[in-house]
This record gives structure tokens, C-alpha cells and sequence, in this order.
């Protein structure tokens, strides 16, 4: 049985140093994709804008600056409060996000209560699936058999 953690909360879209926007968004992990964050942005517009990205990169983004290339995360403070700023990186724009960092920081927590660091891949069931796949058939008993015996072999032998 897989299991789902989300949280609501509102982050700012930063559009200049001095003004920036709320933005209603959901936080999702699934155990089902176990490396992963998902968050979707609601803009106003018909749909959500989501993102995904690896669930370490959040966790080691809620203490130092880390990532490059689409996804980048660090905690900083702003105006004395702890914050975490996600600047994120598409053909489409960039966006520079601000996010309370207790609130993630807490989200993120029950997320390694979930599946904690290291155990990511046995919810993935890989090893089963490649022993499945792996496994002999009984038709492969006949693929094994060599079609022409040898000349030592006993066949025909009485």
C-alpha cells in the first residue's frame, strides 16, 4: 500500500526586491515515487503549474545552498524570518520562490518518517521485479536442450 503526504501553503513569487506575489501551492510526496517531490503551483490560471524534482535536493536545501541547473534551493533569512528561496529554471521563464522554511522543513520531516533516507528503493520492488523477470520458464527447459546430441551421447543405444 503506497501512502501520500501533502501539505498546502503559500509561497511568494519574488519579482523584484522589493514586491513579490502569493501563490497558493500543494506539496505531494508518494511513496509510489519515492525520490521524489512534487509541487504544483496554482497561478490562476485553468491548470497548476508542477515541478518535480529529487526529495534529497529539498532536504539538503532546507540547510545549505544546493542543486544547479533547473532546480536550486537555500535557506536564508528575510526581514529576520528563516526562509527557503527555490529558483526554478524552464524554456518557458524563470521564477524565484520564497517558502517558509519551518513549514517545509516540517514537511520534509514527515516525509523521511514515511520512507526514510536510504530505503527509497525497496518500495520500488526492483530486485522482485527483476528476479520475475529473470526466472526460468518451463518452456525454457526446451531453448536449453541442445537439438543435436553429440556423438557420445547414449541416444538410440540399446
Amino acid at each position: 500500500m503506497h501512502s501520500v503526504v501533502e501539505r498546502e501553503l503559500e509561497l511568494k513569487l519574488v519579482l523584484s526586491p522589493e514586491r513579490s506575489i502569493p501563490v497558493p501551492a500543494r506539496l505531494t510526496y508518494r511513496t509510489a515515487d519515492p525520490y521524489a517531490v512534487h509541487v504544483a503551483f496554482h497561478i490562476g490560471s485553468d491548470f497548476p503549474v508542477h515541478w518535480t524534482f529529487a526529495r534529497d535536493l529539498l532536504v539538503e536545501g532546507v540547510f545549505r545552498p544546493c542543486g544547479h541547473g533547473d532546480v536550486r534551493i537555500w535557506p536564508t533569512k528575510v526581514e529576520r524570518r528563516n526562509v527557503i528561496f527555490v529558483a526554478l529554471t524552464s524554456p518557458d521563464g524563470d521564477a524565484l520562490l520564497e517558502v517558509p522554511s519551518a513549514a517545509v522543513a516540517a514537511w520534509v520531516e514527515r516525509t523521511l518518517r514515511v520512507v526514510p533516507p536510504g530505503t527509497e528503493a525497496e518500495l520500488l520492488g526492483i530486485d522482485e521485479g527483476l528476479a520475475e523477470l529473470l526466472a526460468p520458464l518451463p518452456a525454457d527447459d526446451l531453448w536449453m536442450r541442445d537439438p543435436w546430441p553429440s556423438d557420445e551421447s547414449q541416444d538410440g543405444d540399446a
